[in-house]
């Protein structure tokens, strides 16, 4: 079931990529701090909704619990608010490829470490051929495209809206950064022979809980510097873009809980769904090479379900 639960992730990061754009206001400086805002509260909500389900019951929300993975979670949502800044600046079909090489870098950190602790005794005790083979594919599709797109940012240096050039690539670059950090972490504390202990719903409630906070502080930030009270639900689009990013977060983490390593540069791939929504809804154009990482992906997706197939089978 881990496939399917990735499939779903990706398909639900890409629209919200889709919806994030759409709902960034490149003239407004706290657009990225409005949509955590919104993202904040559909996280919360749906955190405090999935209390009576937590594994570890009303303990889920204890200090030392909080402590263990707020470093994770606020790695996510620095990088996360990095990606949405970053929208007022570049086209989706641009940050997306770039921010999500994280996935394949973080599958190589979570390689590293369950080695060093003995998690994986030998790779091919863990995974077929099939699972690498797809796993690589992916990661050298996604790694491309990104150089595609780069290349294809530092040459259009003449639109109004790329005012900043190629320093822009900043925000996509960070993200990648952070996010990758942040990716291994999940996939170390989510592993149900490494990890915390904690069950995927204390993880669903303990990330939602901390976005929470993180909206709260962005809106009472705006506040302050507008001057009056940021009203989300002004601005709708955010909202659906929130949605879909915490739709894809409750599937994302129950299938980095069972194969951490497979799923990341999986789920990272939702940049494909950016993209090709990218082109049909905001217009922009893919290239030839663009549509060969495209194609690499997608077959690398396609390995990694018929081994799961073949695995459950």
């Amino acid at each position: 079931m881990w496939f399917i639960y990735a499939l779903i992730a990706t398909l639900s990061w890409g629209c919200a990529d889709l919806f994030y754009k759409k709902g960034t206001d490149e003239n407004d400086r706290y657009s990225h701090l409005k949509i955590a805002v919104w993202v904040g509260l559909v996280m919360g909500v749906c955190a405090f909704a999935l209390l009576p389900l937590a594994e570890s019951g009303t303990s889920v929300l204890n200090l030392i619990n909080l402590v263990n993975y707020a470093p994770v979670s606020l790695a996510y949502i620095l990088s996360m608010v990095i990606g949405y800044a970053g929208m007022r600046y570049l086209e989706v079909s641009i940050i997306s490829p770039v921010q999500n090489a994280s996935g394949a870098f973080s599958s190589l950190v979570m390689i590293l470490y369950f080695v060093a602790v003995g998690r994986i005794g030998a790779i091919a005790d863990e995974f077929t051929v099939l699972d690498l083979v797809g796993t690589s594919v992916i990661a050298v599709g996604i790694i491309l495209l990104a150089i595609v797109e780069k290349r294809k940012k530092i040459i259009l240096t003449d639109e109004k809206k790329y005012h900043l050039g190629a320093l822009a690539l900043i925000f996509p670059l960070l993200y990648c950064l952070i996010d990758t950090i942040g990716t291994a972490a999940d996939g170390i504390v989510l592993d149900e022979k490494t990890g915390l202990g904690l069950g995927e719903f204390d993880i669903i409630i303990l990330y939602g809980l901390t976005f929470f906070l993180a909206g709260i502080f962005s809106w009472l930030f705006l506040l302050i510097k507008e001057k009056h009270a940021y009203n989300p639900f002004k601005e709708g689009t955010k909202g659906i873009a929130a949605a879909f990013e915490e739709f894809g977060q409750l599937f994302y983490v129950f299938a980095m809980a069972k194969q951490p390593v497979l799923v990341a540069p999986m789920v990272a791939s939702y940049c494909i769904v950016s993209v090709i929504l990218s082109r049909l809804f905001l217009k922009e154009k893919l290239t030839r090479e663009q549509y060969l990482c495209i194609t690499m992906v997608i077959l690398g997706i396609v390995a990694l379900g018929v081994a799961e197939g073949l695995a459950e089978g």
